[in-house]
């Protein structure tokens, strides 16, 4: 039986390697959209698919890693096709579940000649070839959405596959990002290879794997005992998005959580179908969101590995806007599953009051420009998430100015980069005051940004639940919500715009952010807490 001290040294050591994977692949990174918002995460696993440890990123990815390995090694008929060297890509949104510009990269970690684990990671890429630059709000089927990958071998024992990555060049109007930023992801590949090796050299094959179990069946306990102290029943809460797209019809989401003995199950039947535009999910997004929801409220301390999820149980029968189906657009996968989230939290807050926290926006809230640049000729994409304000909780007030709950450790441009790379000024950043919910604790303030266009540019803007606003909870008030408006130069009004695909602006038109704020936690007739 090995000893406690050398269990721990080994799973921090699991945890180690993956945020240095993390951090390599942003360093190396082409595009700020991996190098400063930091739009990428990275995992390690055991010869099995187990999760072993996983870096701080976007927490909406990680949960869903294993789910590629696993259906890359399937395709392949089995673990023998892996030899050193080689580097797996797939960005299929029925099997990663987010959209297609989120590419998921891995690799076979080989130690003396014998298969012993892999390490993945997943970055957004700017551009993929869909019918609009970078993203497009208006896609009816995943066609129009770019290239679509299954399991790809990119690297075949250490040789690139040339053909493989020209065929990506040329389908992208950034192929220099799509080289950049692809051999960043394989770069932290690389890296998780050789600090697991290193990491075998000291301790053994036989430790490790020892220690690997040991881990997994501490969380599956602590998971376990957590999960049988919530009360026995069956917790239901719902809402809806406010469309599938620009014009389109509100999109219900209904969540209803069994808790049985130390087993939790999320059930979303009664969800909307899957819808006619972007907002659809692979299942695997889907279980990634769940989980996501589920480490919130159950030992949110504990460490993440393959033995912390078994008595939890997903359900979403194919065909729902969560279990979506060929040919579904799933370019704005996160806004059904942001709201899912929140649902899950809003159940549970009837047994786990002092754990929940009020509802948020709880969508990426997505502004992107686009445009030709007049030096090169070539185009450039911009693309970033808004920040908003989260909801408040038992103890105290909602943080101002936060990324989404699936965004984890996402980031805003800093100004000073966006206005360097791109025809953009952005004329004020700060809190939206007031935009939290009353109550004896507040919500957490939103944001508002402006950006002014430079040159002629287009916009496309993906902002959400005005009809499901940030809720109170135990008698806090509603937070505000989102409001976005547009004006036109030599216009002297704007125009209120939630959703738009490729909107023409001229130069000295302005893009006005408000960000929703965050529920208040009870009523607000008690004297509201200094924030």
């Amino acid at each position: 039986m090995l000893n406690p001290f050398t269990v721990e040294v080994i799973r921090n050591a699991f945890d180690s390697i993956a945020s240095q994977m993390n951090n390599n692949l942003a360093r190396s990174a082409y595009t700020p959209t991996i190098y400063e918002m930091k739009d990428c995460s990275t995992g390690l696993f055991d010869k099995d698919v187990q999760l072993l440890g996983e870096s701080a990123g976007l927490p909406i990815f990680l949960g869903n890693l294993q789910a590629v390995i696993q259906a890359t090694t399937d395709h392949f008929g089995g673990p023998e096709i892996y030899q050193p060297g080689d580097v797996y890509m797939v960005n299929d949104s029925y099997i990663t579940g987010s959209h297609l510009n989120d590419v998921t990269i891995f690799s076979p970690i080989f130690y003396e000649d014998e298969l012993i684990g892999f390490g993945a990671n997943k970055a957004h890429w700017m551009d993929v070839g869909a019918k609009e630059p970078g993203e497009t709000t208006d896609s009816t089927e995943i066609y129009q959405e770019g290239f679509r990958l299954g399991p790809t071998r990119v690297y075949r024992a250490g040789e690139p596959v040339e053909e493989v990555i020209d065929f990506l060049c040329r389908n992208s109007r950034l192929p220099n990002a799509i080289r950049g930023d692809m051999a960043a992801q394989i770069a932290a590949c690389r890296t998780g290879e050789l600090r697991m090796r290193e990491l075998y050299e000291r301790f053994g094959g036989e430790t490790i794997r020892e220690a690997s179990q040991l881990i997994f069946e501490q969380c599956e306990k602590l998971d376990s005992e957590a999960v049988s102290a919530i009360p026995d029943g069956e917790y239901r809460a719902e809402g809806q998005l406010d469309s599938w797209g620009n014009g389109g019809d509100p999109v219900p989401v209904v969540v209803t959580v069994r808790v049985e003995g130390d087993q939790l199950t999320i059930d979303l039947e009664g969800s909307s179908e899957k819808t006619p535009g972007a907002v659809n999910c692979g299942f695997a997004q889907t279980v990634s969101g769940a989980r996501l929801a589920y480490r919130f409220l159950v030992n949110p301390e504990a460490p993440v590995t393959a033995g912390t999820f078994r008595n939890l149980h997903v359900q979403a029968r194919p065909g729902l806007v969560f279990h979506a189906q060929e040919p579904a657009a799933c370019q704005f996968y996160y806004a059904h599953i942001g709201l899912m989230i929140d649902l899950i939290i809003k159940a549970l807050s009837q047994v786990l009051p002092e754990r929940v926290v009020a509802g948020q926006t709880a969508s990426a809230e997505n502004v992107i420009f686009s445009g030709i640049d007049r030096t090169t000729g070539g185009t450039w994409v911009c693309a970033e998430s808004s920040a908003i304000g989260w909801g408040a909780h038992s103890e105290g007030s909602g943080a101002d100015a936060m990324v989404n709950y699936g965004a984890g450790d996402l980031k805003n441009f800093p100004v000073e980069v966006l206005e360097a790379r791109f025809p953009l000024r952005v004329n004020h950043y700060g809190i939206r005051r007031g935009s939290g919910g009353d109550g004896t604790h507040r919500g957490g303030d939103g944001i508002t940004r402006e950006y002014e266009a430079l040159d002629d540019v287009f916009v496309t803007l993906w902002f959400e639940r005005t009809l499901t606003p940030p809720w109170g909870l135990f008698g806090g008030e509603d937070g505000s919500p989102t409001q976005v408006h547009v004006t036109h130069a030599g216009s002297d009004s704007s125009e209120r715009i939630m959703k738009i695909n490729r909107l023409p602006l001229a130069a000295g038109s302005k893009v006005l952010v408000e960000t929703g704020g965050g529920g208040g936690y009870g009523a607000p007739t008690s004297p509201a807490l200094e924030k």
